[in-house]
């Protein structure tokens, strides 16, 4: 065959295949990459520098890598929601010292739920009757310290339970009766009760009746999460996204088995009950297991240290300017971690508290602080800081002082 009619022949062929797609290649066509979606920019929604601390409305704390890595995990699986709880509850229950215990909707739910149990036990009729215990023959008051009662024992009138207030010991002793169901401590109100917790405890025992702690914002220290429990609290209530930094949306309670089995009860995913819509989803409560296993084998020390660190590097930029005073503040129970507060001479500087806040809010990045009930002076904490944003907070303070400096 002559080279022309090899050619001819050639180009008969299909250009997709055969000898010709040897001779001919596709091009190759490369996929754009695909946009990174930014659901912030989306809706519209102002992010910021958290330097005010883990508040429910500043959306609490950041999920570190490993507690989404688990929430993904188990998202990507059906699992029984019951036997998820089972072996997450027995996993933190060993952590923290207790008998046993489950995950909730935040620690508000861990309330509600600790004290539907203590009411009804394990008697699902008596579940049914939850909140409307008018006329029924369950135990229904909780006796509360007056200097404990500022808002949060809300959760547990959720119930349908009376509170009963005390201030001191023989008060407390008076109070009790057959109607009596439990004893309920605000953990962050210690000091400005008169009855401390071997007190409290030495009275509920007494009278056999199941005393709960609310120890919401209580870590660190890390100690915290069993010394409750040891000490002999029958029911534990604590945030999970606060400091642990698991789901915003998820708190923990702890304690006797059987409190923690009817407590069970009194939520989902069963029904005909107060705490049905209470529901904390398998990604929640896996993602909460994690995070509290990750919390305690943190190098508390080290991290202590590095808040130290950011603590001076804000410091040492805004004490130098005149009529301006630090102070480094740590709350004795709730929040314990290094803050410093900055206060200025009003007249010297014109700013108030609250325009402080929003220049702070409005300027760009936007940053939240705390103002407190002193004039002229805001709160600054570093615990929730992304690495790096100390400086940029410490820069945007000093620069907001000096521009109202006089």
């Amino acid at each position: 065959m002559k080279r022309r009619d090899v050619l001819k022949n050639i180009s008969l062929l299909p250009l997709a295949g055969g000898l010709a797609g040897t001779l001919v290649p596709a091009a190759k066509t490369v996929a754009a990459p695909i946009a990174k979606r930014d659901v912030f920019t989306e809706l519209g929604l102002r992010t910021f520098i958290n330097a005010a601390g883990t508040y429910t409305s500043m959306t609490a704390s950041l999920m570190p890598d490993e507690v989404m890595e688990a929430i993904n995990q188990a998202s990507k699986e059906y699992v029984m929601l019951d036997e998820v709880q089972d072996k997450a509850g027995a996993k933190i229950a060993e952590l923290c010292h207790a008998e046993a215990a489950m995950v909730t909707a935040g620690c508000w739910s861990a309330i509600v739920l600790g004290t539907a149990g203590v009411i009804t036990g394990a008697d699902p009729k008596k579940v049914g009757l939850l909140p409307n215990l008018e006329g029924t023959a369950l135990k229904s008051e909780v006796i509360i310290q007056k200097s404990h009662s500022v808002g949060y024992d809300h959760a547990v009138t959720n119930t349908g339970a009376k509170l009963v207030i005390v201030e001191t010991a023989e008060e407390a002793e008076r109070a009790i009766n057959d109607k009596t169901a439990m004893t309920w401590f605000l953990n962050k109100e210690v000091a400005s009760g008169k009855i401390k917790h071997e007190e409290w405890l030495q009275i509920s025992k007494k009278h056999n009746i199941p005393a709960m702690i609310d120890m919401a914002a209580d870590v660190p220290p890390v100690e915290n999460l069993w010394k409750y429990n040891d000490m002999g609290f029958d029911l534990v209530c604590i945030s999970g996204g606060k400091a642990m930094c698991g789901p915003q949306s998820t708190g923990l309670l702890m304690g006797k088995k059987d409190l923690i089995a009817a407590a069970r009860l009194n939520g989902p995913p069963g029904g005909g009950n107060i705490g049905r819509g209470m529901k904390v989803n398998k990604e929640e409560i896996i993602g909460m297991y994690v995070a509290l296993d990750s919390y305690i084998k943190r190098d508390h020390a080290k991290e202590w240290k590095m808040w130290e660190g950011k603590i001076a590097t804000i410091n040492n930029a805004v004490k130098s300017i005149t009529a301006v005073k630090t102070e480094i503040v740590i709350p004795p129970v709730a929040n314990h971690t290094p803050s410093l507060e900055i206060r200025w001479d009003n007249s010297k500087i014109k700013l108030t508290k609250e325009e402080m806040g929003l220049k702070l809010r409005n300027g760009y990045p936007s940053i939240e602080t705390v103002s407190w009930e002193k004039d002229n002076s805001i709160r600054v904490t570093v615990f929730m800081l992304k690495p790096g944003q100390e400086k940029v907070v410490a820069s945007r303070i000093k620069e907001e002082l000096l521009a109202a400096s006089v």
